[in-house]
């Protein structure tokens, strides 16, 4: 996983193979200080071949990220660039399940418009 530099209030990161409980470790850090630091915060994800997660650190995990059912309203656009229709399909799901928070999903093609939308620029 690759933390991609951009402001304060954006969270982006680049993912590809396993995911692991570290990683998840490492958003759920950036992501606590952009949300201290800011009113809104854009999220930008692009994955590549994603072929799963471990359990391991899932838990801890899941502890971390369920209060922030509570701060959805702090979330402003969320883009997910993804070359598996799977996490695309998955992505369209979670967006209709969370209508407060603006999400747009891209194919790889598109990463950079992608990436504009949730930048702003």
């Amino acid at each position: 996983m690759e933390i991609i530099d951009t402001a304060d209030d954006v969270l982006a990161v680049s993912m590809s193979a396993t995911i692991s409980g570290n990683d998840l470790d490492r958003i759920m850090d950036r992501l606590e200080v952009a949300m201290a630091r800011h009113d809104k915060v854009h999220v930008f994800v692009e994955t590549h071949a994603i072929d799963g997660i471990q359990l391991k650190g899932l838990g801890a995990y899941m502890a971390r990220a369920l209060p922030l059912f509570g701060k959805l309203d702090r979330f402003g656009r969320v883009a997910v660039v993804a070359d598996q229709a799977w996490i695309r399909a998955a992505t369209r799901i979670e967006s209709a399940t969370l209508p407060f928070i603006s999400y747009r999903v891209f194919e790889p093609r598109d990463r950079d418009k992608a990436f504009g939308w949730v930048t702003g620029e």
